[in-house]
This record gives structure tokens, C-alpha cells and sequence, in this order.
């Protein structure tokens, strides 16, 4: 028969049970400490990037941020108020150039282009009429002339015949008087008009003239109006390709709206922009070098823009490289403007550690197998490079990798 346990003899069990359990606690937290411990003062010398400081050349540069984009894109703008009623390609097809690549309705275009004609050669017409009716014109008095001419030349017969007459007193002074304020009369008249004739052809040029240039600006006008609808036939301007399209059949379009796109996808440059505090150091030819991942390439600065918009200063770079298979139309880069550079200072590799000149606290490798953290001064720094300007000596293994996860620690020990 079973025998009925003492409570005395549970809870004796019981507070053993307890305690045991709290003794296995009380281990693994112990256990944990210590492990956190060890591993906080030590790192995996795999895991760090080491610089060894040395002596040399430096290429100052300031960075800044950019943007691949086709060394060549053309945006294709509706030259009138239109509908598309038609497209010929798709973004991302190839083109040549004069490749068609949308249709507008260019039908009340054209109806006004062919009044343009028919109003052109009405004015031809009119302006060969003009010519007519002025040489006409001046050709009557030229014969007018020519008889008055006549007219005189018989009147000074008469006159010195009279003369002649009166002379031997076979006629009186009146008529002699008569008749040479007859021939005054008429030497007067003919005089007035040739002076008629020369005002008249300078009156008759000047409106020929005129009227001659007026019909030119009207041809002028008439051949931007064909230039026009020549263009409103949309065609590829270039070998490329077509990065967008309106292929919205039907819709409505205003003039100078953007209705496609061209680009060279085979050859980039980078558009840059800088803070306008580094105006100074960026300047047309200069060298740049482009970053893209862990690939660079370098460039030349073919363009500034010389007004600051926004507190930034754009510009260009034309690559070296400019078809590396690494551009994108459209990636993000990195872009160190090189403005400067100094020969023979002590440096480490330049890394994401870096923020711009001043004091930092490095980890620096020792002879015990530790890295022991340094106040270290540096100055200006270049894509590869950062100026030590003091704190550190040539030969001293400098920690450059990320280590913000021990920026509450003196010391470390290395692991292999």
C-alpha cells in the first residue's frame, strides 16, 4: 500500500528543483558575459582592410555627383498643331537616318502651302506687270524727250534764221523777240522733263524694289512653311536609337510638343553637379575620374555651366572610355574633380572612413598582434589617397575598413 508523501518533503523538493534551475541560468548568462567579452576585444584580421602608410603623389580632388546619359539625344518636337495617325517604330528600335518614324495629318498644312504657291505666283505676276507698265511708262517719256529735242533743235533754226533776217532788213526785232522766247520756252521745257525722267526712274526702282523684296519675304516664308511640313513628316535624324515614342494613335498634339526621342546608347558622357562653394576648383580640361561601382574611368571636363541654380554648378565630363561596357544611360556615379597635387606626403589608402580634412581615431596594427586606436590628422585626399599630416609614420598598417562596431574600443586583438 502506497504510502502518502509529507508535504514537508514537496516543498523540500520543490525549492531544490528551483535553485537547480536558477543555477543553470546563472552558468549560461555567466557563459554569455564572458563569450561577449572575448569577442569585443578581438576581431578577425580577415575581416579588415589594412593601408600601409607610405611616401608619394596625391591628386587632390573635391567630389561630386553625376548621372550617365548618351553622348547624343535628340528630342523630336511636333513642328505644328497635329494629330498621329500613324507610327512606323517602337522605343527601342534601331534607326537610321531619314527613317520614318510617325505620321501626322498634315492635310490642312498642305491646303495652306498650296494656297502659299498660288499666292506666290500671283505676286510674280504682279511684280512682271509692275516692270511692264514702268518701262512703258519711262519709254514715253524718253520719246517725249527725244521730240522735244526735235522741237528745240528746229526752233534754234528759226530763231538764227529770224536773226539773219532782221540782220539784212527783211524782219522786224519783234519777231526775232518771238522767236527766241519761243526756244527759252521749249529749252525749259525739255530740261524739266528729263529731270521728269530721272525722278521717275529712281521713283519707278525704289518701288520695284520694294515690291521685290516683298515678294522674297514671301518666298522665304513659304519655304519655312515647306521646311516645316518636311519636318512634320517625323524622321530619324541620325543612326540611333529610339528611346521614346508617342504612339498614342489619334491624339491630339500642340505645337513644339515632344513626340519621340533619339539616342547613341553605344557612347556616354557624365552630367555632373558640385556645390557652388567649389566653383573655383572646377574649370574646362580639367581631369575627373568617374566611378561606377568598383569600376573607374577617366574623363576630362568638357563643359561648365557658369551660373550656380539652386546653390550647384553643372557640368560635363567627356570619358575616355566612353563606350565601357559598365555605362548605363541612367546610372548614379561618383565623380572626383582633380584641382590639385602634391608631390612626396605621407599617405594611406583613401576609403569610406574619410569625411573631409580633420582628426580621426584610427585603428593602427602594433608588433603584439593588436590594433590599438590612434589620433590621426589628415588633409586633403584624392580618389586613391588621403593626406597624413600627422600621427602616423611611413610603414604603420592603418585599419581603412568600416569599424564603427568598435568605436568604443582602445584595443583589439587580431585573430588569424
Amino acid at each position: 500500500m502506497d504510502r502518502e508523501i509529507p508535504k514537508e518533503e514537496i516543498k523540500k523538493r520543490r525549492k531544490k528543483r528551483i535553485i537547480r534551475a536558477a543555477a543553470i541560468v546563472l552558468i549560461i548568462f555567466t557563459c554569455f558575459i564572458g563569450v561577449e567579452k572575448w569577442l569585443g576585444q578581438s576581431v578577425n584580421r580577415a575581416d579588415l582592410t589594412f593601408s600601409t602608410v607610405d611616401r608619394g603623389t596625391i591628386e587632390v580632388s573635391v567630389n561630386a555627383s553625376g548621372k550617365v546619359v548618351p553622348i547624343f539625344e535628340e528630342i523630336i518636337n511636333s513642328p505644328i498643331n497635329s494629330r498621329i495617325i500613324e507610327t512606323y517604330k517602337k522605343s527601342g528600335d534601331a534607326v537610321d537616318a531619314g527613317t520614318p518614324i510617325l505620321k501626322l495629318d498634315l492635310q490642312s498644312a498642305e491646303t495652306d502651302y498650296k494656297k502659299g504657291q498660288d499666292d506666290e505666283q500671283m505676286r510674280i505676276s504682279k511684280l512682271q506687270q509692275l516692270k511692264v507698265d514702268q518701262n512703258t511708262k519711262l519709254t514715253d517719256l524718253a520719246m517725249q524727250i527725244r521730240v522735244a529735242q526735235m522741237k528745240l533743235n528746229r526752233m534754234k533754226v528759226e530763231m538764227h534764221s529770224e536773226r539773219y533776217l532782221d540782220s539784212i532788213g527783211a524782219s522786224t526785232r519783234d519777231n526775232v523777240h518771238q522767236k527766241e522766247m519761243n526756244y527759252n520756252v521749249a529749252r525749259i521745257e525739255l530740261e524739266q522733263q528729263k529731270k521728269q525722267l530721272i525722278n521717275e526712274r529712281l521713283s519707278s526702282a525704289a518701288e520695284y524694289k520694294v515690291q521685290k523684296l516683298d515678294l522674297d519675304m514671301f518666298i522665304k516664308s513659304l519655304g519655312e512653311i515647306k521646311r516645316t511640313l518636311e519636318d512634320a513628316k517625323i524622321r530619324a535624324p541620325r543612326k540611333a536609337i529610339l528611346t521614346y515614342i508617342n504612339n498614342q494613335i489619334g491624339s491630339q498634339i500642340t505645337q513644339g510638343e515632344q513626340v519621340a526621342v533619339v539616342s547613341d546608347l553605344s557612347h556616354f558622357k557624365i552630367t555632373g553637379e558640385i556645390a557652388d562653394s567649389y566653383g573655383d576648383k572646377i574649370s574646362v580640361g580639367g581631369k575627373a575620374i568617374v566611378k561606377i561601382g568598383g569600376k573607374t574611368i577617366n574623363g576630362t571636363i568638357s563643359s561648365v555651366t557658369p551660373l550656380s541654380k539652386n546653390g550647384v554648378i553643372n557640368f560635363t565630363v567627356q570619358l575616355k572610355d566612353d563606350h565601357n561596357s559598365v555605362l548605363r544611360s541612367g546610372l548614379n556615379t561618383d565623380i572626383y574633380v582633380i584641382n590639385s597635387v602634391k608631390s612626396d606626403v605621407m599617405r594611406i589608402a583613401n576609403s569610406a572612413y574619410y569625411t573631409g580634412p580633420g582628426t580621426y581615431s584610427l585603428f593602427v596594427a602594433n608588433s603584439n598582434g593588436e590594433i590599438v586606436k590612434r589620433k590621426v590628422k589628415l588633409g586633403e585626399a584624392g580618389f586613391d589617397y588621403v593626406e597624413v599630416l600627422s600621427g602616423l609614420k611611413p610603414g604603420d598598417k592603418v585599419v581603412v575598413s568600416d569599424m564603427n562596431d568598435y568605436k568604443d574600443k582602445n584595443k583589439l586583438k587580431l585573430k588569424n
